[in-house]
């Protein structure tokens, strides 16, 4: 057993950006976290240069975030890294939460069959951060480490960074600006923006734990165990034969002395046992709390992840909703900066996840509410429920050890076009694409890695399309009409946007100059609730934007430039 030991990452000199007046650059991301370079990533797999500013040099410190979902996997699959997360990371579905020491209640997050990836893996944060740090490098990302951003001025078409190193301070500019630097984000402060919610009075404790056991790759929570009685405690499985175990504390503990090990081993001592031996990798104390700023996006200023929101850690909602924020921003950001789009498409990035917050906020505070009674009425009512989830399915709904992160259904988005068309299931416009198992030139795969490049329209079919469908199929480019949506106004009046047609038969088709992809097992067709003829436009981060019963060219160019935010317009 050995503790993992952080990586240096070097310092590279940024002598060359020293002048005056200051340099230009199209796109800078502040903070080296995973939400960060995750929007790095996005930007170099669009082709856009970008650059990254961190004050570190290293990744971050202890497991933090350890628990990603099937949609940050699905995600991070786009990115490049989810096989190798996947392999490092301990995958689970099942959760269960016991009273004392009987089991009350137990879940599974993927019930059904037919899905690339696990419910959760569990992986220690630093790992993620080492495989996204090692893609963003292999796609060209510039990644600065030791450059603290200390000052943001923001102007109508660009922002002003003051960036302090090792070799002296610069200014530099960014066309755009994406604060991605923590929950604390100096950024955010410097700027005197708004972030508002609640803060929950109680303290936990995080031990890392090193030790070889046999508890299966499930989350278990325990309400008032014989162990830590009164408290709470949750167990997770990491890689390399980590365990995270957090231990509620209350209010009143003090974080200095409980942080010592004198303290934390005896606690570990009455879980484990005295004779199953262990190593402390990493202890912390942590108080949470659940709030958001009134609007991710000022200016050319967007705040993304914990910057821009924080919840409670019950329900793994505070990672997962930051790659799923990279993901809306950057298709968006990308149209923008490549003149496809006007600007005013990026306020769509600010209500959608901006309600996706608020969803997860929602959600993590009826969590810690159930978890932290704060009075004895509700504390009752807790245990109350925990008693009758034994032995009665009713009160099983009631049990809220953390709602576990789920993907939003932006069914609000004004990006959406509404159903016009009858629809069984859950495929709604907005919603975030099902996985399937497919086959694509005959041998196996799935359906989201089909997917995710740019928008496309997904047409399902029993036999080769007609030639009119295929003159619709071959003539699917939309003008963009952007306007003066940035520095090229003139070019981007001509610019159009390709929708890329993907083709969905139950058997295999040979169409010449189409993606086809069979769906061998008919789940597409169930999940999608698709007969022939049936018709979807996806966005580029996989969601539905639109579904017809029939392929129509007027009714796919109305929803294309509602989904370029030009709602009311035919593209």
């Amino acid at each position: 057993m050995g503790a993992y030991v952080n990586p240096i990452y070097p310092y590279k000199s940024s002598t060359e950006w020293m002048t005056t007046p200051p340099q230009r650059k199209p796109l800078i991301v502040i903070g080296a976290g995973p939400v960060g370079l995750a929007a790095a990533i996005d930007a170099r797999l669009q082709g856009l240069p970008v650059l990254v500013l961190d004050d570190d040099k290293t990744v971050s410190v202890g497991s933090r975030a350890v628990c990603y979902a099937k949609r940050s996997l699905e995600i991070l699959d786009r990115l490049g890294i989810a096989d190798a997360a996947c392999n490092l990371g301990v995958s689970w579905n099942i959760g269960r939460t016991f009273l004392e020491e009987g089991e009350v209640y137990q879940f599974n997050l993927v019930p059904d069959a037919g899905h690339k990836r696990p419910g959760m893996i569990n992986l220690q944060q630093y790992h993620v951060e080492e495989m996204l740090i090692a893609r963003a490098l292999e796609l060209e990302a510039d990644i600065r480490w030791q450059h603290k951003v200390t000052a943001v001025t923001r102007h109508d078409d660009h922002a002003t960074l003051t960036v302090e190193t090792p070799e002296g301070s610069f200014d530099i500019e960014a066309d755009w600006l994406v604060v991605a630097d923590g929950a604390r984000s100096p950024i955010r402060r410097h700027l005197g923006l708004d972030i508002e919610g609640r803060v929950f009075q109680d303290r936990f404790l995080i031990a890392d734990v090193i030790m070889k056991a046999d508890y299966p790759a499930e989350r278990w929570f325990w309400f008032d165990p014989p162990f830590h009685p009164n408290q709470s405690v949750l167990l997770h499985k990491q890689s390399n034969n980590v365990w995270r175990i957090d231990f509620q504390l209350g209010w009143d503990a003090d974080p200095e002395e409980e942080k010592k090990p004198e303290k934390v081993i005896p606690r570990l001592q009455a879980m484990l046992g005295d004779d199953r031996p262990f190593e402390l990798e990493w202890v912390s104390i942590y108080t949470f709390q659940c709030r958001r700023m009134t609007d991710f996006r000022h200016g050319r200023v967007l705040f993304a992840g914990d910057a821009a929101h924080q919840v409670s850690p019950f329900g793994a909602r505070g990672a997962n909703s930051g790659f799923q924020d990279a993901d809306d921003l950057m298709w968006k950001l990308g149209l923008v900066i490549k003149d496809q789009a006007s600007e005013k498409l990026l306020d769509t990035y600010a209500m959608d996840r901006q309600f996706a917050a608020d969803e997860n906020i929602m959600n993590s505070t009826r969590s810690t509410d159930f978890i932290t009674p704060k009075s004895r009425t509700s504390k009752t009512f807790r245990n109350q429920v925990l008693t009758l989830a034994k032995h009665h399915p009713f009160a099983r709904k009631l049990v809220n050890s953390g709602r576990l992160s789920v993907p939003c259904f932006l069914t609000d988005s004004m990006l959406n076009t509404p159903d016009a068309d009858v629809f069984e299931g859950n495929m709604v416009p907005g919603a975030p694409m099902d996985d399937a198992p497919v086959q694509v030139n005959g041998q196996d795969a799935w359906l989201l890695d089909q997917v995710g490049r740019g928008f496309q329209l997904m047409l399902f079919v029993d036999a080769p399309p007609t030639h009119e469908m295929l003159a619709q199929l071959s003539s699917l480019q939309v003008p963009s009409g952007s306007g003066s949506c940035g520095s090229a106004p003139l070019r981007a009046m001509t610019q159009t946007v390709p929708v890329k047609p993907l083709i969905v038969t139950p058997h295999p088709i040979d169409i010449p100059g189409l993606n086809v992809i069979v769906d061998t097992q008919g789940l597409m067709a169930k999940r999608y609730d698709a007969r022939p003829g049936t018709t979807y436009l996806l966005r580029p981060d996989q969601h539905v934007l639109a579904r017809w019963r029939s392929l129509d060219s007027t009714q796919l160019q109305a929803a294309m430039a509602r989904a370029l935010g030009r709602v009311g317009e035919h593209a």
